[in-house]
C-alpha cells in the first residue's frame, strides 16, 4: 500500500544520524503507515489499522 492521501511526518524523537521513523495517516482507509526515514520512498512500509496503531501508542506510553 502506498500513501497517496496523507503526508509523512517525521518523529519528534528523530536525530541527526538518520535514526528516524515517519508515520502517515492512510486517509479514508483507516490505516496508519510507518517507515524508516533513510529509505523513504524506496523502502518497506508497515501499514496497520488505525485502531492497532492507537493501541500500540498507548502501550508505549504506559511503559515509559
Amino acid at each position: 500500500m502506498n500513501n497517496t492521501e496523507g503526508q509523512w511526518r517525521k518523529s519528534s524523537y528523530s536525530n541527526a544520524q538518520s535514526a528516524c521513523v515517519e508515520v502517515s495517516p492512510g486517509g479514508e482507509t483507516a490505516t496508519v503507515g510507518a517507515r524508516d526515514t533513510k529509505h523513504e520512498e524506496r523502502g518497506p512500509e508497515l501499514w496497520v489499522p488505525s485502531t492497532s496503531w492507537t493501541a500500540f501508542l498507548r502501550l508505549v506510553a504506559d511503559h515509559r
